[in-house]
């Protein structure tokens, strides 16, 4: 009788353990993916441990220490895994430059900068189709163009305006433009009614959820008056948003238009509007100045902050008034020869141009992409990358006429697309950056204050902790590199030591191979029913011009 009780408890025990095996099986079973025996990394928990992550409906449910299982299982012993890298600099959204950021941990690609207009129909165009998350600001140079060049644009039978325009199209425009010899959104000033369009153009795209304002002012310091300027960050400060920034005056050495200066006229639009402010490509002449003010500014509770990335090479338009010898030449620069001479750089002649073949190459295309070297930059790329809150990004350069399966070798354009993270953390491994610090200045930092200015998307971003959308980078601490140089047919080598991208719980790099997936989620504000333009009057207008600019402006 005894022995029979035994047994019965026995045998209730044992299908007690039976259920509590198969209910954890099931509870283990329960992920779509987990990542095992990787160091986990959060800057804002200082989280760095051994630890397993099971992620399920693209969150990251679970980070522990227990053994648990998925439908997909990756090994990540001996590597970081941490929350994606995030750019906020990023123009070359074409399907090659989208490849070569994911080979390089990133995981969102924003233009904060250029930006784009029409913002309602440029983020239907992303959608479905983006492999990282994707969003924008309103654009200045774009919106300028619109006011100021739409006519002689259109007239050429090149462009409809009503559609998205963005970075991609950006350097045949400026060239269309150009053909009349006055270039409108580059060289002329608003009168009031252009004023008022120009305002009620971003005030749409911020009611339709653009991340901010996105001005390249530098491309268009002689056009774009201070009151332009403030009333514009005055439009993206109405919804609390941030503006994004190509100071006037960058990068230049010479006083009294050193870069600095155009630091402070938007400096003090930011402080006295109460806004978010994103330095971009804080790089050079200047950068430490600007760098104790926004560092000032945080402590007094604004919301501010600075980009850089790690390359001597600069790249943009030709016809950038900083590339002129009187700007350029002030800085220290030459038109030599090599990066380590300075000089203007044809990516698509493969050449250097002289003083005389660069003055001309200025007149006959406009909008071609040159690389320019500022070897005055060399000493600092390390002081910048241990600077906080002076996060990195790539200011990625689109390539033309590419594909997905366009060979990385064929990208035609600045190696920063395509290595920025991989020499970011290739520099700080070899000058004992701490780990920790880089992984706040490529994630976390960019997250925290895009957050901050309210964007809900960024909240659950940036952060290797529970109840996080699962945008991970998994990379080998020691072996993360950049491979690309500024030789033709190097510009596209792809980072190495980073395995494994994951965007909202979707492996996107798998053995270091981009997959044909496309999970990426727009990053914007809510739509807004109505919106806060509020036009300026002539009386206004007159406060700060003379009567004779109300007329035709003056270019």
């Amino acid at each position: 009788m005894k022995v029979e009780k035994i047994g019965r408890v026995a045998l209730a025990i044992s299908a007690l353990l039976l259920g509590a095996i198969a209910t954890s099986s099931a509870i283990a079973q329960d992920y779509d993916l987990v990542i095992l025996n990787g160091r986990v990394m959060d800057p804002e928990t200082k989280l760095d441990a051994i630890l397993n992550v099971g992620i399920k409906g693209g969150e990251t449910s679970v980070i522990t220490e227990k053994i648990i299982t998925g439908e997909e299982s990756i090994d990540a012993s001996g590597h970081v895994v941490v929350a994606g890298f995030i750019d906020t600099h990023f123009h070359a959204i074409d399907p090659l430059g989208e490849k070569l950021a994911l080979r390089d941990g990133v995981t969102t690609a924003m233009d904060l900068e250029l930006g784009a207009i029409n913002i309602a129909e440029w983020y239907a165009a992303q959608e479905g189709k983006r492999a990282t998350n994707y969003g924008t600001t309103v654009s200045q140079m774009l919106t300028r163009m619109l006011v100021h060049d739409a006519k002689d644009i259109e007239a050429q039978d090149q462009y409809d305006f009503d559609g998205p325009l963005d970075a991609l199209q950006v350097s045949q425009l400026m060239t269309l433009v150009a053909a009349d010899g006055k270039p409108g959104w580059s060289v002329s000033r608003s009168n009031p009614e252009q004023l008022n369009r120009i305002n009620a153009i971003y005030d749409e795209g911020l009611r339709q959820g653009a991340i901010g304002f996105g001005s390249t002012v530098g491309y268009m310091r002689t056009g774009v008056t201070t009151y332009e300027m403030y009333l514009a960050q005055k439009a993206a400060a109405h919804y609390g948003r941030l503006t994004g920034i190509h100071a006037r005056f960058y990068p230049s050495a010479l006083t009294p238009i050193e870069h600095p200066t155009g630091f402070n006229e938007v400096f003090t639009n930011a402080m006295t509007l109460g806004a978010p402010l994103i330095y971009q490509h804080n790089c050079d002449y200047g950068w430490w100045e600007i760098e104790q003010k926004l560092a000032a500014a945080r402590k007094m509770g604004l919301n501010m902050w600075s980009e850089c990335y790690p390359y001597v090479g600069a790249s943009t338009a030709i016809s950038a008034e900083f590339f002129l010898p009187d700007v350029y030449e002030a800085g220290g620069n030459a038109y030599g020869s090599s990066p380590e001479e300075g000089g203007i750089y044809s990516p698509a002649k493969n050449k250097f141009y002289t003083k005389e073949e660069f003055l001309q190459a200025r007149k006959d295309e406009p909008g071609e992409i040159v690389i320019a070297y500022y070897a005055i930059r060399a000493p600092w790329l390390v002081d910048m990358l241990k600077t906080p809150h002076m996060t990195v990004a790539s200011d990625a350069v689109p390539s033309f006429d590419v594909t997905f399966d366009t060979p990385y070798e064929k990208y035609v354009g600045h190696p920063r697309t395509t290595g920025t993270r991989g020499k970011a953390f290739r520099l700080a491994r070899g000058n004992d950056i701490p780990l920790m610090h880089m992984i706040a200045n490529a994630s976390y930092y960019p997250a925290l204050h895009l957050g901050d200015a309210g964007l809900a998307s960024m909240k659950v971003r940036g952060r290797m902790q529970e109840g996080m959308v699962a945008d991970i980078t998994i990379f080998d601490p020691e072996k993360i590199t950049d491979n690309a140089t500024y030789k033709a047919g190097e510009q596209g080598r792809p980072t190495t030591g980073i395995p494994y991208v994951i965007v909202n719980g979707t492996v996107v790099v798998k053995d270091s191979k981009v997959q044909r997936v496309y999970p990426g989620q727009p990053i914007r504000y809510p739509v807004e029913e109505k919106g806060r333009f509020e036009p300026i009057t002539e009386e206004d207008f007159l406060k700060q011009f003379p009567k004779k600019f109300l007329g035709a402006n003056d270019g």
